[in-house]
């Protein structure tokens, strides 16, 4: 029998399940005051998406991916990260028809075979957002205030934008130019990896995590300084922006990201120990990429859930405590069960937490159950109280018992206030 789940994966259940369940629910009620609609792509797409999408000089291409072959032979990958399937799906179904932007939000697994650490899995979870036809400087700025709307409310402090500019191709080739010049002083000593990216794409050199590289590029070109006009110009309008939104940031020129798509602008937030909590930015090629009969700007970014929590567990972020148990119906004897469930299935249907006994217990194991459950209140249901149409309910916390018909007890219990409207909502609480 198998018994242990494969490396790198995680089993959510329990305490950590409604963590998860918490960020999530905070990530889509921002979601929906900044009036971005849900899309859900498939776990697994055609390899090629990745590849020219993602970019097959990346690490995630080369060395992080699940491909394998299907029954038709052809070559399957399960999704190293949310923004290729979305694009891939606004353009299969037209999105670009309707009016612009269009505004979309995604909560996904995603799949990358790196060693496993604290935070960061092999079968991870992200929340992202992309923002596809707009190629002003507001657009980003549409994401940086979502994000950092979403991480205050989370109850994340530690945190600050970090903002570069990687421009476009128009501009890319004489900061190329000048990174392979720099670079071939180093060759040497580059990785085998960087010393044929170097040729084929230098900027991905910058984003290398062999220590010996890292060193190397510290001192490398900055690709802002080789800017050409007009991005430069948006990257002087998206600061002035900040500014004026009182948004605090700070230029990072070692910000290029990992993935082949980005332009122009490129973001992180960052704690003060310099991990990234979230990454995004610009990517106006993409979209052509994936089919040259369309040129649409996008911007977006994504989060690891994984990682959220973490910095939230680091930070002593309080969760919302899981909500109570609101009564606890005991069952005594056969006769009682079907008049029983039917109560605990109609206070249900009233919006409460309700639960009972399945498993035969005396009444005192039943009164110890309830207790250890943290119901507010427990009744006691059998052949007595049927014949005579009356229970005591217990508030567990006080001992207090009031007395009530079968049917008075759904009255007793909404009269607090919220019970009959819960059924509409289930949000965590204190």
């Amino acid at each position: 029998m198998i018994t242990q789940a494969p490396r790198g994966v995680q089993d959510w259940y329990g305490e950590e399940m409604q963590k998860r369940a918490y960020v999530e629910k905070i990530a889509r009620e921002t979601a929906r005051t900044y009036h971005m609609s849900e899309i859900i792509t498939p776990m697994f797409e055609h390899t090629e998406l990745f590849q020219r999408g993602v970019g097959t000089d990346t690490d995630v291409v080369q060395k992080e991916m699940y491909t394998f072959l299907d029954k038709g032979n052809r070559s399957i990958t399960l999704k190293p990260e949310g923004t290729a399937g979305v694009m891939r799906a606004y353009l299969e179904h037209a999105l670009y028809a309707q009016p612009a932007p269009t505004k979309l939000f995604y909560v996904t697994p995603a799949f990358r075979y790196e060693k496993p650490q604290k935070g960061r899995l092999r079968q991870h979870h992200q929340f992202g957002v992309e923002l596809v036809g707009s190629a002003s400087p507001l657009a980003e700025i549409e994401m940086i205030s979502f994000v950092t709307e979403l991480l205050g409310r989370l109850g994340l402090k530690d945190v600050k934008l970090h903002i570069n500019s990687i421009g476009c191709k128009n501009c890319r080739k004489s900061y190329n130019d000048a990174l392979i010049s720099y670079l071939q002083g180093y060759e040497s000593e580059l990785c085998p990896t960087c010393r044929e990216r170097m040729q084929k794409n230098p900027l991905r050199v910058l984003d290398c995590k062999v220590e010996t590289c890292k060193k190397i590029v510290a001192d490398a070109p900055h690709t802002i300084d080789y800017l050409d006009d007009e991005c430069r110009g948006h990257m002087e309008e998206l600061q002035a922006l900040l500014e004026d939104l009182a948004i605090p940031y700070e230029i990072d020129t070692g910000i290029v990201r990992g993935l082949d798509y980005y332009t122009k602008t490129v973001f992180e937030f960052v704690n003060s120990d310099g991990f990234t909590l979230c990454g995004g930015g610009r990517y106006d090629g993409l979209i052509h990429e994936l089919d040259e009969k369309q040129d649409i700007p996008s911007v977006g970014f994504g989060m690891g859930i994984e990682r959220i929590l973490y910095f939230m567990e680091n930070e002593g972020v309080r969760f919302p405590s899981e909500e109570p148990v609101d009564l606890y119906v005991g069952i005594l004897g056969k006769e009682a069960r079907a008049r029983a469930y039917a109560l605990v299935r109609d206070l249900r249907q009233k919006g409460l937490i309700v639960e009972t006994d399945y498993m035969d217990r005396s009444a005192k194991a039943q009164m110890k159950y309830a207790n250890k459950l943290g119901a507010k209140r427990a009744v006691i249901i059998g052949e007595r109280e049927l014949e005579e149409n009356r229970a005591l309910v217990r508030d567990m916390a006080t001992g207090e018992q009031t007395q009530t018909t079968l049917e008075g007890i759904a009255g007793l219990l909404c009269t607090r206030p919220g019970a009959a409207d819960r059924g509409k909502e289930l949000p965590l609480s204190d």
